[in-house]
């Protein structure tokens, strides 16, 4: 059996395999744990001391240089493979960023599960590049390598808010009052939603319930970020959107307002017009990356 985790400030969902096959899965609020070790007890009580060979947990945050322990970006946990090998008797737990699994599992799931946005022209040899909004923004590369891939995780969503024109400015100087210095995540998250409600209509409200101008609002800074990254990494083997968000609005990430901002790059819009893009649909994508990556740790 191989023990998969994707650990999110939001849930942690947890996943046990036999081989490629899903035997169970639970999704569990992380608000609802202090920490991690307490809502892997609790996902392990159910597995009936299956004989678990192998183990990835996928975390929301970097991983430290040593590939053994992990802070949540968006939540006060720590992940100590060391000390969960410990307590539960566990193998060694591979530790890897969540848009690491993220970015194997979208590269390599069915064309089932992807929304096409774009269909662009794919070279078979060229980067990609993942992109999730959700609780946080996320980013990683993946660069085909012989018959398997080569993962780059990044912190993109954590680099600067470039305002595309004088709206997103004042919603620049909006956040900047709140936050000091303003990133990328502070527009292209759920919480990043909600804020531009409320700049918009001076009223709060949960990213759930934001109305259709934030959501346009929304939707043309993400598609500028994605085309920006896109740029900057060539990103010709196709950009690929996970996240809770782009798959709960599918309906409105193809209704023009995000690609016309993606495409929109003055004299390389032609190139970026060329790259395909799809939405990630699969919601077991993290844990399917993270089994992904125990096994390529076992080989």
């Amino acid at each position: 059996m191989i023990l998969a985790a994707d650990i999110g400030g939001t849930q942690s969902r947890f996943g046990l395999f036999d081989g490629e096959r899903l035997v169970l899965e639970r999704r569990l609020a992380s608000a609802d744990f202090p920490d991690f070790h307490f809502a892997l007890a609790t996902f392990l009580a159910e597995t009936r001391n299956a004989d678990i060979r192998r183990a990835c947990f996928a975390v929301a945050g970097p991983i430290d240089d040593d590939g053994r322990s992990a802070h949540l970006t968006n939540l006060p946990w720590r992940v100590n493979a060391a000390a969960l090998e410990r307590d539960f008797g566990l193998p060694r737990i591979i530790l890897a960023n969540d848009f690491a699994a993220a970015a194997l599992g979208a590269v390599t799931a069915e064309a089932a599960q992807r929304i096409e946005l774009q269909a662009g022209g794919a070279l078979a040899a060229a980067p990609r590049l993942v992109i999730g909004a959700g609780t946080g923004l996320g980013m990683a590369i993946v660069l085909p390598e012989g018959d398997g891939w080569r993962i780059v995780p990044g912190e993109g969503g954590h680099i600067a808010f470039a305002p595309s024109d004088e709206q997103q400015a004042a919603l620049w100087a909006f956040l900047r009052q709140r936050h000091g210095r303003v990133t990328w995540e502070r527009v292209l998250s759920g919480a990043g939603l909600a804020a531009i409600h409320e700049f918009l209509t001076g009223e709060q409200c949960s990213a759930k319930d934001v109305g259709t101008a934030a959501v346009e609002l929304f939707l043309s800074a993400y598609g500028a970020f994605a085309g920006d990254m896109a740029l900057a990494t060539l990103a010709r083997g196709g950009v690929f959107l996970a996240g809770g968000i782009a798959a709960r609005r599918s309906a409105a990430f193809g209704a023009g307002n995000f690609l016309a901002a993606f495409n929109a790059k003055a004299e390389h819009a032609a190139i970026a017009a060329r790259m395909p893009v799809c939405i990630a649909a699969d919601p077991a994508l993290g844990l399917r990356g993270a089994r992904l990556l125990a096994d390529l740790a076992n080989t």
